[in-house]
């Protein structure tokens, strides 16, 4: 793992339902990106996909981060389903929005504490996680 890559992996790292290993890197173009899956099957799965999808995709219309989440996979008939196959993708569009200020972005916004499942529910959910 790249050094850059640390603070940035280590708290995506701490989010329910992230699988481990998270990689990471560089496009030819010199922006960064990461790539990850979610355990699917994790209760809050879909929360966090919706958080970081928020955060990294739609945050501000006026002034929306440089950054981008979103879903790849191999052919599904080629390979077999999402459980396995889905992965997810943090991925900048500016090479001067560094690593370390989509921590920053994410520890600010993210559920505290990121790595307790029923931070990660809404307030009408009825009795938490079980």
């Amino acid at each position: 793992m790249p050094n850059e890559f640390s603070l940035l992996i280590n708290f995506v790292s701490k989010i329910p339902g992230i699988n481990e290993p998270i990689a990471s890197g560089y496009y030819e173009n010199g922006n960064w990106w990461l790539k990850f899956s979610i355990n699917i099957k994790h209760p809050i799965a879909w929360n966090v996909v919706q958080e970081l999808g928020h955060i990294c995709n739609f945050l501000s219309l006026n002034e929306p981060l440089p950054t981008s989440f979103y879903p790849v996979s191999p052919p599904p008939y080629l390979n077999g389903g999402p459980e396995d196959y889905l992965y997810w993708i943090l991925e900048s569009s500016n090479t001067d929005f560094k690593q370390d200020a989509m921590f920053h972005w994410l520890e600010d916004r993210l559920p505290k504490p990121v790595s307790d499942p029923n931070a990660w529910l809404s307030d009408d959910s009825e009795d938490g996680l079980k």
